[in-house]
């Protein structure tokens, strides 16, 4: 009866019927991939974890102006990102990258709250020179 896409184009969404008993209903189609494989520090390798990216950059973010629509935007763009490779598996470090050239452009304080995890900070000099870069 009708077909829509959703916005970011990853989900169709189609209104049918049954043409024997003429009931309506709808149903939802999204691209099967094959699972994202990270590959830890440690060389552990770990399924992607959408939800697990989301929290650490809401735990860098937290109050800060970062919102959450925010936050889903750059785990969006992230995976879109990781998806659109030419692999499925990528490091841990590479994925940082990505979520720290966002929130870069976002938000300073998250920024340097996210790499200070990422890029394992011991000391303060390791802050004082990530700030300097971004001053």
């Amino acid at each position: 009866m009708e077909t829509r896409d959703s916005e970011d184009l990853t989900v169709t969404r189609r209104r049918r019927s049954c043409p024997t008993c003429e009931k309506r209903f709808t149903t939802y189609e999204r691209v099967e991939t094959v699972p994202l494989t990270v590959i830890k520090k440690d060389d552990r390798r770990e399924t992607f974890d959408r939800e697990k990216l989301r929290m650490g950059i809401r735990r860098a973010s937290g109050k800060t102006a970062v919102t959450a629509a925010d936050v889903a935007r750059i785990v969006d763009e992230v995976e879109r990102e990781l998806i659109g490779g030419d692999t499925t598996e990528m490091s841990s470090k590479k994925i940082g990258e990505l979520v720290a050239k966002r929130l870069k452009k976002l938000d300073k304080v998250a920024y340097i709250r996210f790499a200070s995890v990422f890029r394992r900070f011991v000391d303060v000099e390791d802050f004082e020179k990530e700030v300097k870069k971004l001053l």
